[in-house]
């Protein structure tokens, strides 16, 4: 990594949190994943952050850079978005969903949900992902603004019926 990978640099907003609070975090999570730079994502969670991504373990940021690389090589114009479920003192519950291709030009919706715990500097210390996947047809995609961040006026989940 460039950055000093043992920065613990805090992360407004911090718990416990609130809806509004929760939802900002939720939409900084969105927002850092669609940048699409490991590096970046990374210094949002703990050092000794722990995942579980479908049936893969992450273990601290060196691993979660080396994921992210693999997942955005292999998922190409990756496009997420993520609607908060529900929140509680230091956890966050969210539903996604997000749209990419393959080398082979075959498009895929993935639908999911993340249970995230925090530590007191608003960084993400476990992450638990459930994820499916669903081909569909270049045509069916629904998440079309141009990569990077969201536009702030495009439809969250709820909106597209998603």
């Amino acid at each position: 990594m460039s950055q000093d990978p043992t920065a613990q640099e805090p992360r407004p907003p911090f718990p416990p949190f609130t809806r509004e609070t929760a939802t900002r975090k939720v939409r900084a999570a969105e927002d850092g994943w669609n940048s699409r730079d490991p590096e970046k994502v990374a210094l949002a969670y703990t050092v000794d952050s722990r995942w579980r991504n479908r049936a893969e373990f992450v273990n601290g940021r060196e691993e979660i850079v080396a994921f992210l690389t693999r997942k955005w090589r292999r998922e190409l114009d990756y496009r997420l978005i993520k609607e908060l479920w529900s929140f509680d003192g230091d956890r966050i519950a969210v539903r996604f969903a997000y749209e990419c291709h393959d080398d082979s030009g075959n498009w895929y919706r993935s639908y999911g949900n993340e249970n995230w715990e925090f530590d007191e500097n608003g960084l993400m210390k476990r992450r638990y992902a459930c994820i499916n996947d669903l081909p569909i047809k270049e045509s069916e995609r629904r998440f079309r603004w141009p990569l990077g961040r969201r536009p702030d006026d495009h439809p969250g989940l709820s909106d597209l019926g998603l």
